[in-house]
Formats: C-alpha cells, sequence, structure tokens
C-alpha cells in the first residue's frame, strides 16, 4: 500500500465566511482573457483526442499562452459594425510527429485541429463574433517532444510530475461566492437565451462588508438588439432586478447590485458593443489571468499563479493539482460534517509520481463543538483515496467535465 504524507491541521482563524470583509470576483465567458482560456482548454481537449484517435495516448503538448490582441468597432443603437477585426495566437508546443516502438510513424494534423477546435468555441460561445471576419484565430505551435512515454505513464503507470508546483482548493463556497458565480452563469445561460440584449462579457465583483453584500455588474450589451437610450435602461434596470432575485434565493444578508456603473446616459457614454465582449474596444486578453480553477478570484483565499487552461491534464502539475484539491476539498467537506472552512494544497516534486505528492496538506476550522481529532482520520482518509485516482482527472478533463476557468 502506497504511503502518503498526508498532514490535517486546525488553524485558530476565522472562516472567510466569518471574515469583516470579503470580496470576491468572476469574469464570465466573454471576458477577453475568459475567451483566452476557452479557447486554449478547447485546443487541448482537441488535442488530447487527436492523439489518442490516432496514437492510442495523449502526448506531449501545452497550449497555455494563448493570447487575444483586441480589436476595434463602431457600437450603434440598432446594429454598429466592427472596424478592425480582433486577433487571438494560439501558442504553445505539441507533438507533430511521432514514432511508435515498433516504428510506425505519424505525421500529426495539430495546427489544424487547434484552428478548428478555437475556431468552434467562438462561434458557440461568442455567436455575434462572425469568425474569420471580426476575429481571426492564428495558430504558433512549436515541436513539442515525442519521447516522453515514461513520464506520460504508458501502460497503466502514474504519470510523474513535470514540475515542482503546487495546486490550491477550497471549500465550502461562502455566500458570496456561491452568489458571483451563479450569477454570472444564470445571465451567461437562461438568462441570456431570453435576452439576446446581453453579451456573454459579464463581469461580476461582489463585496461582502459585515451582513451586507455588493455587487458590481459589468454587461456588454449587444447593439442589435438594443433600439434606443430607453431600452438600454431598461436592460439595465433588467439585469439589476435578475441578479438581486437570484442572490435572495442564497443569502438573507442585503444585497445591492448596481449594473454597468460607468454609463453617463447624460454624455451617451454607455456599455454598448457590437459583438457582445470588451474585445472589440481595446481590451487584450491572456491564458490564466482570470478565474482561478474553481471559476472564481478570490484574495480571501490561497490562490494558485498556475494557469489552469490549455495545460496538458496528464503529468502537468500546474493543472492536475488545482483541480485535484478543489475536487478534495469539495468531496470532504460534503462527507464530513463539522468543517466550517477547509484548504487543501498539494505540492508536487519533479519526477515523482503525481498520486504521491510532496506533502498534501488540509487545513481547516471546524464548527465550535467539533474536535479535528474526530474527524482526521476520516479526512486523511478520502484524501488518500482521491490522490489514489488522481489519473481520473485526466480522462475527465479531456471528456470536459471539469472546469478549468
Amino acid at each position: 500500500m502506497t504511503e502518503r504524507n498526508i498532514q490535517i491541521e486546525s488553524v485558530n482563524r476565522l472562516a472567510v465566511e466569518d471574515q469583516g470583509v470579503e470580496i470576491v470576483e468572476r469574469k464570465g465567458l466573454g471576458h477577453p482573457d475568459s475567451i483566452c482560456d476557452g479557447i486554449a482548454e478547447s485546443v487541448s481537449r482537441a488535442l488530447s483526442n487527436l492523439y489518442l484517435d490516432r496514437v492510442g495516448h495523449v502526448l506531449h503538448y501545452n497550449t497555455d499562452e494563448t493570447q487575444l490582441v483586441a480589436g476595434s468597432a463602431a457600437p450603434k443603437f440598432g446594429g454598429g459594425e466592427m472596424l478592425e477585426p480582433i486577433y487571438v495566437l494560439i501558442v504553445g508546443r505539441a507533438t507533430k510527429h511521432y514514432v511508435d516502438e515498433d516504428g510506425t510513424e505519424y505525421d500529426l494534423p495539430v495546427d489544424a485541429v487547434a484552428l478548428a477546435a478555437a475556431r468552434d468555441y467562438l462561434r458557440e460561445t461568442i455567436p455575434e463574433l462572425e469568425v474569420g471576419t471580426d476575429i481571426v484565430v492564428d495558430a504558433r505551435l512549436g515541436e513539442g517532444s515525442g519521447d516522453l512515454r515514461d513520464v506520460f505513464g504508458e501502460d497503466g503507470t502514474v504519470p510523474m510530475a513535470n514540475d515542482t508546483s503546487f495546486g490550491v482548493g477550497h471549500a465550502p463556497l461562502t455566500e458570496t461566492e456561491r452568489i458571483v458565480l451563479e450569477a454570472e452563469q444564470a445571465l451567461n445561460g437562461r438568462y441570456a437565451a431570453k435576452h439576446p440584449e446581453i453579451g456573454p462579457d459579464i463581469k461580476i465583483m461582489g463585496k461582502r462588508e459585515g451582513d451586507r453584500i455588493d455587487l458590481t455588474v459589468a454587461v456588454a450589451m449587444v447593439d442589435a438588439y438594443v433600439e434606443d437610450m430607453a431600452a438600454y435602461q431598461q436592460a439595465v434596470d433588467d439585469v439589476q432586478a435578475f441578479v438581486a432575485d437570484l442572490a435572495a434565493e442564497y443569502t438573507d444578508r442585503e444585497v445591492h447590485v448596481d449594473v454597468n456603473t460607468a454609463d453617463d446616459y447624460d454624455e451617451g457614454a454607455i456599455y454598448l458593443t457590437t459583438t457582445g465582449t470588451s474585445a472589440e474596444m481595446g481590451d487584450d486578453g491572456s491564458v490564466g489571468r482570470g478565474n482561478r480553477s474553481n471559476g472564481l478570484i478570490t484574495p480571501n483565499r490561497p490562490m494558485s499563479m498556475e494557469a489552469t487552461s490549455g495545460k496538458n491534464p496528464v503529468n502537468h502539475i500546474g493543472k492536475i493539482y488545482n483541480l485535484l484539491s478543489t475536487e478534495i476539498a469539495h468531496t470532504v467537506v460534503e462527507e464530513v460534517d463539522g468543517i466550517r472552512d477547509l484548504r487543501v494544497r498539494l505540492l508536487s516534486q519533479i519526477g515523482r509520481p503525481i498520486d504521491q505528492p510532496h506533502v498534501a496538506d488540509v487545513e481547516l476550522v471546524t464548527e465550535p463543538e467539533v474536535e479535528v481529532g474526530d474527524i482526521e482520520a476520516d479526512i486523511a482518509a478520502i484524501v488518500d483515496r482521491e490522490l489514489a485516482a488522481v489519473t481520473d482527472i485526466t480522462s475527465r478533463v479531456i471528456d470536459g467535465e471539469l472546469r478549468t476557468f
């Protein structure tokens, strides 16, 4: 049986839910940084499937350096136009030529697959963007190594960590975290389905001060569906009411919602776009500058600076351990009672099997009546179980089951 270095510790601090000030942010699907995250991860999944289909296993690649250069547009009520296209550059490394143990050679259409995946993602996520005209996608993928069979865990072996790095996760979500996450997803989901005037570039900043939660919502309105200033103001009011009602489902605290606070109606300066994203208006984007792997930006919590999207899902710790630590944190809280606040840190050591981290550290704040010693064994058993199944993360990422941003 594998002996793993699992440490459980109680800390004398306030749970985030009980702290005086809490800040939470989410950049929605159409934000320039999120566009880069989404493209990078779509390309990553497409390359994984290409390698699985052609070779039988995932080869070496990383596409986590995708960049977006903003275009320019001339929005106007009833429909404006793009003046300069947005430019996206897919950057990274990928194995394009491979020779297997039998000497069979494979030339792999990496660039074509990457470009197709990126374009498909854009058409699905930002339908107002005409791919090829409003946005141009290019790929510059250097040659990756084709001889990393041992590192990548062939024949059922556990892959070796590609780096000495760490991942971090936490649970449960606070009320503010849940509201920010659910509000953006609802706006870009069921609300947008009935309100085409809102674009997918939605950013929500939540601030809780004591028992008051303030939500600042920025929504890019799509000009083709907004006929005049009155219609724009109504769209803003409708978003405000929707988010306020949604927040009330998750908290009894006082909630205030402000939408598009930079608008100046008298000057006609409003958040009106042609495509539904600020990427048309001078906002550039990069992978890893937005949401962490749990979908949020949480300065009250420890966070990894690693970009999760685009990294290979086989042995890249910057991806695997951030996803796994988040999974562990939520699983522990679901299965063990009495936990007020929990943080998981997983540290790798390069060349070490990924199911055997250098340390797996669990820090928790318990309910007043709960002693850490009473639940320590249960927590350690769950952490050990999840680490033993770490390779499941790879297949779940490739299948699109796990969020990376």
